[in-house]
């Protein structure tokens, strides 16, 4: 999946999944890890039918299982550099 022009989440090359947990249903799909922030905010609205202009709040879950938000690129960074094999 092409990226936009920006900042990177990591410049790896590899890619991840991404599990989306919406209106009930779970949502699954592939993501290049050199993904923007904005491009997989408009990935999340893809899968979800949501309209260009729907506020989301996006969350990860840790290690312990408490749900964490991830609210810009910088963040979005970081958790893809603590999840590298």
């Amino acid at each position: 999946m092409p990226s936009r022009t920006g900042r990177k989440m990591d410049g790896s090359g590899g890619h991840g999944r991404l599990k989306a947990h919406y209106s009930g249903d779970i949502l699954i799909t592939s993501l290049d890890s050199a993904t923007t922030f904005d491009k997989l905010c408009e990935e999340v609205r893809e899968m979800c039918h949501l309209h260009q202009g729907h506020l989301l709040t996006l969350k990860w879950v840790d290690s312990e299982g408490d749900p964490c938000t991830v609210s810009s690129q910088m963040e979005a960074f970081r958790l893809s550099c603590q999840h590298k094999d």
